[in-house]
């Protein structure tokens, strides 16, 4: 059976169709309307799946925020717009006429890693650092998603007590520090206004404050995969996202992991299926889900 799988994010929306073998074709991707109203989400998925729907036999779709009964939930609003408590699978069930399933995005990307690092580590950890910082969990062989679907939700663990509000409420949370929308948060000066891509080229071309606000992330991420190590002896930690996986981010990370005492020291690797992720672990968890 061929999956129709989504991933909706803060910045894009891709899809793409996914056999059984896990392969992706006919991948399509745009931005996320920039009302982020559900009336305006609902007409650009319509036209996102078009070309793909009457191929596929079900529907998955990794999501920002949390997914509870089929509805798109978060504790960072701000990362949904309008879209908080949007009906995201009755909403695809009823622009396909197929069955669906929805899970957090970073849960999903989290399970096709696992299986692509051939599932050699019972304890497995997946941070994606993009518009938020999120998380997945796999202990044991098993997903954790918890009963609220509030597992992995790592980004909203503490950096500093003294740094910025997050939009979940919290103050100095990961997220509010490391995701791209802090690191263009903190910005002054001439990078004020800048994105986190544009950020990252200043930082690349030597500008010093672009530099710290870089090395402030990956040093936030370094120690937040300290605590996630203490906490579950994981075997390996896989990076991914755009800002995760921007050039010489995730080597700065190591480099600061490494500067933390030995015990914490886990194996750090770069997402292997890249932005592909969230579509294929949403498609895995389909086929367990729909069959």
């Amino acid at each position: 059976m061929t999956t129709l799988a989504i991933d909706l994010g803060g910045t894009k929306l891709a899809a793409a169709l996914v056999d059984e073998s896990g392969r992706i074709r006919q991948r399509r991707e745009r931005p996320t309307p920039a009302s982020q109203t559900p009336d305006a989400l609902k007409a650009a998925l319509t036209d996102l799946v078009a070309p793909l729907v009457s191929e596929a036999s079900r529907v998955a779709v990794a999501s920002t925020g949390i997914i509870r009964d089929g509805t798109l939930r978060a504790i960072n609003p701000q990362n949904l717009g309008g879209l908080l408590h949007f009906a995201l699978v009755n909403t695809l069930e009823n622009i396909t006429g197929l069955p669906a399933v929805a899970i957090n995005d970073a849960q999903a990307a989290a399970w096709a890693e696992y299986h692509a690092f051939d599932k050699r580590v019972s304890e497995f950890i997946f941070i994606t650092i993009s518009t938020g910082v999120g998380g997945g969990i796999v202990c044991n062989g098993t997903l954790q998603q918890g009963q609220g679907g509030l597992a992995g939700h790592v980004g909203h663990t503490l950096a500093d007590p003294q740094g910025p509000r997050c939009g979940c409420g919290r103050v100095g949370c990961i997220e509010a520090i490391a995701s791209g929308r802090g690191i263009a948060a903190q910005a002054r000066g001439d990078l004020a206004g800048l994105d986190a891509r544009a950020i990252f080229t200043q930082a690349a071309a030597g500008h010093v404050q672009a530099q710290q606000l870089v090395e402030r992330s990956a040093r936030a991420v370094a120690r937040l995969i300290a605590d996630l190590k203490a906490t579950t002896d994981c075997g390996c930690v896989v990076v991914g996202g755009s800002v995760g996986l921007a050039e010489n981010y995730l080597s700065q990370v190591q480099d600061f992991l490494a500067e933390e005492p030995s015990v914490y020291h886990v194996e750090v690797f770069a997402a292997h299926h890249r932005h592909d992720a969230g579509l294929l672990g949403a498609a895995l968890l389909a086929q367990g889900a729909l069959e």
